[in-house]
């Protein structure tokens, strides 16, 4: 894949995730939230933490320990883009992972938290919320683990296509 491609599409991941939550929180009040099916709101709440609201207690140095592993991670994924170019389906879980580690990372460095408001329940159980930069990542992550099982090496080290 194209360089240029899959900057674009960590392009629109990016600016997608912005512009949505750039829209909530001039739409929302902290804590407000909007039922819209039975199992879906919108809500606007702030994550210090890591997935899970990991590490959102501390007292606040989690903010650049979490945004140097974002940038890291983003420099890294880059790199990888790079190195494996040929491999589409790669490249392309790597762009979405890249798209959605900016748009937090951008969130962490200039808010000091990351918007969340996509908000799932069934009953009273609630998955976390969470936002269109931590769907990227995780549809990159699930892109990324089918394309692991796809490919698999026969004794003498050439690669076989398993269909």
């Amino acid at each position: 894949m194209k360089l240029h491609i899959s900057f674009s599409i960590a392009l629109i991941v990016l600016v997608l995730d912005l512009a949505s939550k750039y829209w909530v929180e001039s739409t929302l009040e902290f804590g407000q939230s909007i039922p819209l099916t039975s199992f879906f709101n919108l809500v606007l709440t702030y994550n210090p933490g890591a997935a899970f609201s990991f590490l959102s207690e501390e007292s606040g140095w989690q903010r650049w320990f979490l945004s140097g592993i974002a940038g890291s991670a983003a420099l890294l994924l880059i790199y990888l883009l790079n190195k494996y170019k040929q491999e589409q389906l790669f490249c392309t879980s790597l762009s979405l992972i890249l798209g959605g580690a900016l748009g937090n990372l951008y969130d962490r460095v200039t808010l000091g938290h990351v918007v969340d408001f996509l908000d799932f329940y069934i009953g009273h159980y609630h998955w976390p919320a969470f936002n269109i930069a931590d769907s990227a990542i995780f549809i990159g992550a699930a892109l990324m683990i089918y394309e692991s099982f796809r490919h698999k090496e026969d004794p003498q080290g050439s690669v076989k296509k398993v269909k």
